[in-house]
């Protein structure tokens, strides 16, 4: 998609209540909504420069560049926004091999990332590598289902991290794969893996009733959905209640706008993905009245 032609599409999907639409708004009083703005990437595997002119799926596409230009622009539009990320930051060009992630979080940084959690490849340099990392990352790690305890990454990653945009309290949480038999155990060492779901409910309900906050995000390094009983994003969501936004990642699912799919009271979720390598930015624009009532539409950016 054009960038003129999914700002247009964008907008129309907020103000009309489109497919992702969360609740039954009246827009007759737009001034009194509050809009806010989530922009998201996942599986970007240190991808900082555009894949060449003549590459076979991704020809001119990508890089960080031009990304943190689509990003300001944004910025420039709402204010109110959030830039998030759904883990698998490491991994996948020299640029890792020689920086072991250290560039990538440095240029995160500077694009202006709020949080992020952490994929399975960012413990290819092992637990230390990352945390050797983690000073050059402006921006919170939140993982809710990872427990740290007796590692070297205990007490530097957060279960969630709230945010205030526009008076509107919204609370980020992370949810990662499980590492069993996906990474070899000395490069995690002791960290535990903790039912998703269980952890889920247990966080959200803390978000909402402790925290007060008016939408839930979920960065989920789950996947998307599998055929299998494996624990995925479209599993979460049926299986959770007041999760507003899952954004996705693991399984490189390029999905054009954000999927619905409805949780285990009846109400919608959107779930979101971006494909993976940074070709793609995804966008989410939440609209909130006075009642606390949502209504959101979104598409994705090719970069």
């Amino acid at each position: 998609m054009k960038r003129r032609s999914f700002i247009k599409k964008t907008a129309a999907a907020g103000a009309l209540a489109g497919a992702g639409s969360l609740g039954l708004m009246s827009f007759t009083s737009a001034k009194e909504l509050k809009h806010i703005t989530i922009l998201h990437t996942n599986d970007v595997h240190s991808h900082i420069e555009p894949f060449e002119p003549d590459h076979a799926l991704f020809p001119g596409m990508g890089g960080v560049a031009r990304r943190y230009t689509l990003i300001q622009q944004i910025k420039q539009e709402n204010p109110h926004t959030l830039l998030l990320d759904a883990g698998d930051i490491f991994q996948g060009t020299p640029y890792f091999n020689f920086y072991g992630g250290e560039l990538e979080f440095k240029l995160m940084s500077k694009m202006g990332y709020d949080a992020a959690t952490i994929g399975n490849h960012d413990f290819d340099n092992g637990i230390e590598g990352l945390l050797a990392q983690l000073p050059h990352a402006e921006f919170p790690f939140v993982s809710a289902n990872y427990n740290f305890e007796n590692t070297v990454l205990e007490g530097r990653v957060k279960p969630y991290q709230v945010f205030v945009k526009n008076g509107i309290r919204i609370g980020v949480f992370g949810l990662g794969i499980e590492l069993e038999g996906l990474v070899t155990k000395r490069l995690y060492k002791e960290t535990v893996y903790l039912d998703p779901i269980e952890i889920a409910s247990d966080t959200v309900r803390k978000l909402k009733e402790t925290e007060k906050c008016d939408l839930v995000i979920c960065l989920s390094h789950l996947g998307y959905e599998y055929k299998n009983e494996i624990i995925s994003d479209v599993k979460l969501a049926k299986a959770t209640k007041d999760i507003d936004l899952i954004i996705g990642g693991h399984t490189h699912t390029f999905l054009p706008e954000p999927t619905v799919v409805l949780n285990k009271e009846g109400k919608k979720v959107l779930i979101n993905q971006v494909g993976w390598a940074g070709v793609n930015l995804g966008r989410i624009d939440f609209y909130l009245d006075a009642s606390g009532r949502t209504n959101a539409g979104g598409a994705t950016i090719i970069v």
